[in-house]
């Protein structure tokens, strides 16, 4: 899945975790399913800090979250987060793995300081693989849930979950959802 060279330059930035960290895989049968196995274990093999639970129970399958050990994971792909959500793959390692996110400390306090909403303070973006504008809103995402427990994101890739993006009547990408994991409650205006 994963080329020698991406491969080396995962183990040079896996040495910024300060914590070791958790892949939890909810898998299917699905071809999909297969590579995302195939992808976490790579993540695994290039550092001691990480490690794979396959045994997963989320409702979104294939998925993998990232967790610190011995917590729940607020960091989520349903989906390959491969092209330009590498970079959203990387940053979920590093931030959840205690290594600081490039914003100002005072950012930093107030998204530690951030009250979970009414509906819940989980939250799905909808994304495409292809979309320029996806990854930021994504890292945004899982910056806040990694820093702050209230929180917690789900990267969900469209061309993956062809039905719920049906069902939600998503007409473009990035598309926010706000809610309770796997349903959406409030839909929030997609990106420009």
């Amino acid at each position: 899945m994963l080329d020698a060279n991406i491969k080396q330059q995962l183990k040079t930035y896996l040495q910024m975790l300060r914590h070791p960290i958790e892949l939890v895989a909810s898998l299917d049968n699905s071809e999909k399913a297969r590579d995302m196995e195939q992808l976490v274990q790579e993540i695994a093999e290039c550092s001691d800090k990480v490690s794979v639970r396959l045994d997963g129970n989320y409702n979104l399958r294939p998925s993998f979250s990232i967790a610190k050990q011995g917590e729940e994971g607020r960091v989520r792909f349903a989906g390959l987060p491969m092209g330009h959500e590498f970079t959203s793959l990387l940053l979920g390692l590093l931030h959840v793995g205690g290594h600081p996110p490039k914003v100002e400390a005072d950012v930093i306090e107030q998204i530690k300081g951030l009250q979970a909403p009414a509906h819940g303070g989980h939250f799905e973006t909808v994304i495409s693989l292809s979309c320029h504008n996806c990854p930021d809103v994504v890292q945004a995402f899982n910056t806040i849930a990694a820093l702050n427990p209230a929180f917690s994101h789900t990267m969900i890739d469209g061309g993956m979950f062809q039905p719920l993006v049906e069902q939600r009547k998503v007409m473009a990408v990035p598309t926010v959802f706000q809610g309770t994991q796997g349903i959406a409650t409030k839909a929030l205006a997609p990106a420009e």
